[in-house]
């Protein structure tokens, strides 16, 4: 049986923050910035009831104005607090009044030391290399290592920050020397984000095993993308600036915990892959390792907003179809003896399925600007344009609606705006 809420907004089977969720993120509501939980529409403010829990450790924690303090100490005071906030919220409990969610202005919730954006999606790799490298789409290193590169952590920016077109320095095939000026085909990629916990020392990989232990939550990402400077700049490295310019993150990070229900066997492997090697194989890993996450991409166009319309989506993807799992990364990540930090952030690569509307950037569903996206208004996109918003959704959910073993989480929303260069 699935537990309730005194919380009446937190039982709406269509709610994102349930009893189940309880994301944390940080807000301010003209007081400085706090940490909280989500719950239904509202937020319990954990600084108003830390004198309560369980360790002082957690006091510390619960006090601080980011979640990085918190995410360093590890699975067992994040099973604590978790346990101890549970028990406030479920119905017949007690705590002090909440705050209204749209009282609030939500801030950055951690303190991103460093960020690496990976490429996870075979399908993703696939269609990308097509048009990137069409003699080898996907090249031989692929399927034995998760593939990433160190990108920008100072740009990365909280969901509803404009996103400024970029300037940056572009060569069609059709014409003989670069020119610099504004990005023309500006995309988005739907990504997942997950945040280090503990973190490990200098030359101390992380196991496969551990990995899981080492992860904190997860949050939607959008990694903003200049192709026709990506394009240009990835030979043979890149990408840089490309990418550099902007990424966004949802504000409320959900806890591993609060997926478990949703874990199911990795994707799998096409006969003829190749096996991971040895430190990226567990039979846990194998069985549970991927995350049956629904994944959402709505345009909403200025002439959409000047009628009053409703944002088109144009992305259905999960998670599930991720070649490379969350602890495969992380483990790949600290294999050479790198070090990871509390709050560190990795990104997942474009999430891509095998159907036509599960394809996770534009560059994909539109076959790099040569097909165009046709809109109900009678609009095209091949690429964004200003003015132009993204918004990014998840949600996990089991069960039938109504039913006694329904359950459903969701990570609310990213959205970003596109100002003109």
């Amino acid at each position: 049986m699935i537990p309730y809420s005194w919380v009446e907004s937190a039982n709406d089977p269509s709610a994102d923050f349930p009893l189940h969720n309880l994301p944390y993120g940080v807000f301010d509501r003209g007081e400085g910035a706090r940490i909280g939980v989500a719950i239904g529409d509202q937020i319990l403010d954990l600084r108003e009831v830390a004198a309560d829990v369980p360790s002082p450790a957690l006091v510390q924690a619960c006090t601080a104005t980011s979640l990085n303090s918190f995410m360093s100490l590890g699975p067992g005071h994040w099973t604590a607090l978790r346990n101890w906030i549970t028990e406030r919220l479920r119905a017949g409990a007690a705590t002090r009044p909440l705050i209204p969610m749209t009282d609030v202005t939500m801030k950055f919730p951690v303190e991103i030391g460093d960020y690496t954006d990976f490429f996870t999606s075979l399908y993703h790799a696939t269609n990308a290399g097509k048009i990137f490298h069409p003699d080898q789409p996907v090249r031989p290193n692929y399927k034995h290592m998760p593939i990433g590169y160190h990108s920008r952590a100072s740009s990365v920016v909280l969901s509803g920050t404009p996103v400024q077109r970029p300037y940056g320095q572009t060569k069609p095939p059709t014409v003989n020397q670069p020119s610099f000026g504004p990005c023309r085909l500006l995309d988005y990629e739907l990504e997942v984000g997950f945040f280090a916990g503990p973190g490990n020392a200098l030359g101390k990989p992380v196991s496969i095993d551990a990995a899981p232990s080492r992860i904190f939550g997860a949050c939607l990402l959008n990694d903003w993308s200049g192709r026709d400077i990506q394009f240009w700049e990835s030979q043979p490295l890149g990408p840089f600036l490309s990418k550099s310019f902007c990424t966004s993150i949802s504000p409320w990070i959900v806890p591993m915990a609060a997926l478990e229900p949703f874990r199911i066997p990795v994707f799998p492997r096409p006969a003829g892959d190749p096996a991971p090697l040895a430190h990226l194989h567990s039979r846990e890993e194998q069985q549970r390792g991927g995350i049956d996450l629904n994944l959402e991409v709505y345009l909403f166009t200025p002439r959409m907003r000047s009628v009053g319309a409703s944002p088109m989506c144009l992305t259905r993807g999960n998670f599930r179809d991720m070649y490379w799992t969350v602890a495969q990364m992380l483990t790949h990540h600290t294999s050479n003896g790198c070090n990871l930090r509390p709050g560190d952030l990795l990104g997942s690569g474009t999430v891509s399925g095998g159907t036509p509307d599960s394809l996770g950037c534009l560059l994909e569903l539109t076959r790099a600007g040569t097909e165009a996206i046709h809109l109900p208004n009678g609009e095209e996109r091949r690429f964004l344009e200003d003015g132009d918003e993204v918004i990014l959704r998840g949600y996990c959910e089991r069960g039938e609606p109504g039913s006694a073993e329904h359950l459903r989480i969701g990570f609310g929303e990213c959205r970003g705006v596109i100002l003109p260069a």
